[in-house]
């Protein structure tokens, strides 16, 4: 019985890729990091462990292609029309992102794990390098259309909208209210001065 071997192919893994990866995601959500083990995927995905090993060699290199592959986290960039609109939908996914569950236990454990695992951390970077590149179409699309200029660091940008969402969910323990995401955006693209 080689249940991994089951549906179709994708490129760069076994063919239960997303087996795995959403066994992976949910027991990181349920366990923690120090509680994720590659035979508890194995047992959750219906795959022999030998197969995870072959793939990726450790927990901290399963859960770095967990987080870029797995269905959960998947990220489709907005196309609203706006500049705006769009970093408004982005933050719209972050914010949810850090307060909706199993997502939000997901992002706390694996930045928690992050600050102590350099293997994790690096593989941590690399999914937040794959955000902003899909995220890039984004930012492109405003200097087409002139809202900002093409030496605008969209990195900064995302970084400014995600820190604010980060800082008040997650360490501040506080709510993100309805108002949240429209304000953070208006202040980041606008400035807080008045105007005048």
């Amino acid at each position: 019985m080689n249940e991994e071997h089951k549906g179709p192919r994708r490129s760069g893994g076994p063919r239960k890729a997303q087996e795995i990866f959403d066994a992976t995601l949910d027991l990181l959500a349920e366990k923690g990091y120090e509680g994720l083990t590659i035979e508890g995927v194995a047992q959750r995905s219906g795959v022999n462990k030998t197969t995870i090993y072959r793939w990726w060699p450790s927990k901290g290199a399963l859960l770095g292609a967990a987080l870029i592959g797995a269905r959960q986290l998947e990220l489709t960039p907005p196309d609203t029309g706006t500049l705006a609109g769009d970093l408004e939908a982005l933050l719209g996914t972050i914010a949810t992102l850090l307060t909706e569950r199993p997502a939000s236990d997901i992002a706390v454990s694996v930045l928690g794990a992050a600050t102590h695992n350099p293997e994790l951390a690096a593989h941590v970077k690399d999914f937040f390098a794959d955000r902003i590149a899909r995220e890039q179409s984004v930012f492109d699309r405003a200097v087409a259309r002139g809202e900002i200029t093409a030496d605008t660091d969209a990195m900064l940008l995302v970084d400014l909208l995600a820190g604010a969402a980060w800082v008040r969910a997650v360490l501040r323990q506080l709510p993100l209210e309805k108002s949240f995401v429209a304000r953070t955006v208006n202040t980041v693209l606008n400035g807080a001065r008045a105007a005048g």
